[in-house]
């Protein structure tokens, strides 16, 4: 038995190997709904033997969507469109995940194959967004501040969406805490400058992360996992160092993993890409007992087993290599020698 292909005990829950589907947005609902295109994207990924399938980054409220394009958790009826996907998933034999997340100052913006580029103007279904303080992502439009109220509307859209990810089924909750969203950008002193009990110190910049924590974990029974920029991969930004500051305190607060990723921040970031570029980042979290997952060009299957049985990381995230091939895993065992059950279908394609 390979690394790759051991079984994941976390909270309760059993993960059939330790290939993850890593969160992609499809940016293809309306009103946040989840459609037939998100069906087939992600059962497919359970057909072809991940063994979590997490959804894209969902909205916990409308003005938390990326874009108007984007999908949501924050009302019932995305719950029931979700628990159609949960259950296909369930049915191959794969866990399923939803990702809760808020953009913040990234938010409002166009999907990528827009013509246009950079913030949506409110009257063309876009909307002002809202930030730790008032300073733009590079082009986009100033967001506004969150005062109290506003923080708090925040931790109160996490707790209902994860009420809703529980109705829906889902098995696993993670908070999306990268890239320079709303809980990231909280995170980092580049894009929080405030000077109340939110901001300034370490303790100031996590404690509405660790507070989004503390209110979602009694909510759900399941494996809980937080994702997290691990570097903003420019000067004055969040460092690897306050990551490994922050993982115990996240473990203390019931997180079972930290799906471990980087920058997205600041957009004069410079980042060093090449083949498993963040497994390192994930290594420096395993150093302080965290459990972790990596993501980042991960593509081969001799190199996803190499990262687990170094001990850089407990499971791999994929993302494009997934997209250009859904049965990866299949492929996987084949190239590592393993037996692993077929869908029936398509067992005529084995071998």
């Amino acid at each position: 038995m390979t690394f790759l292909f051991s079984p994941l005990a976390l909270r309760g829950a059993t993960l059939k190997n330790r290939i993850v589907v890593s969160p992609m947005c499809q940016y293809s609902c309306v009103d946040g709904l989840p459609t037939d295109w998100h069906l087939v994207h992600l059962g497919s990924f359970a057909v072809g033997g991940a063994a979590l399938v997490m959804t894209e980054a969902s909205g916990v409220s409308p003005e938390g969507r990326i874009s108007p394009d984007d999908a949501g958790i924050w009302d019932d009826e995305h719950a029931r469109r979700w628990a159609r996907v949960v259950e296909f998933v369930h049915g191959q034999g794969a866990l399923a995940g939803v990702q809760l997340a808020h953009a913040g100052r990234k938010a409002s913006t166009y999907r990528p194959w827009h013509d246009k580029r950079g913030s949506v103007p409110t009257g063309d279904g876009g909307w002002v967004t809202v930030a730790p303080s008032a300073i733009a992502f590079g082009g986009y439009a100033e967001p506004v501040a969150l005062d109290e109220d506003g923080i708090a509307k925040v931790r109160t859209d996490f707790a209902e969406a994860a009420k809703r990810a529980g109705r829906a089924g889902f098995d696993v909750v993670e908070l999306h805490a990268a890239h320079g969203y709303l809980l990231h950008q909280f995170l980092s002193p580049l894009s929080n400058q405030r000077t109340d009990g939110y901001g300034g110190s370490f303790e100031g910049r996590t404690r509405l992360l660790l507070e989004v924590v503390e209110d979602v974990r009694p909510l759900h029974d399941g494996p809980f996992l937080v994702r997290l920029s691990a570097d903003d991969w420019t000067p004055g930004g969040w460092t690897v160092e306050e990551s490994q500051r922050l993982a115990p305190l996240l473990h203390e607060r019931g997180v079972d993993l930290i799906d471990v990723s980087s920058g997205g921040l600041h957009h004069t970031q410079q980042i060093a890409i090449e083949p498993g570029f963040q497994v390192p980042f994930s290594r420096a979290l395993k150093d302080v007992g965290a459990t972790t997952g990596t993501v980042g060009l991960i593509t081969e299957p001799k190199q996803a087993e190499e990262i687990l049985s170094g001990g850089d990381a407990d499971v791999v995230l994929l993302a494009r290599e997934l997209l250009r091939d859904p049965h990866w895993p299949l492929r996987a065992a084949r190239e590592l020698g393993v037996d692993v059950p077929w869908p029936k279908q398509y067992e005529r394609a084995r071998l």
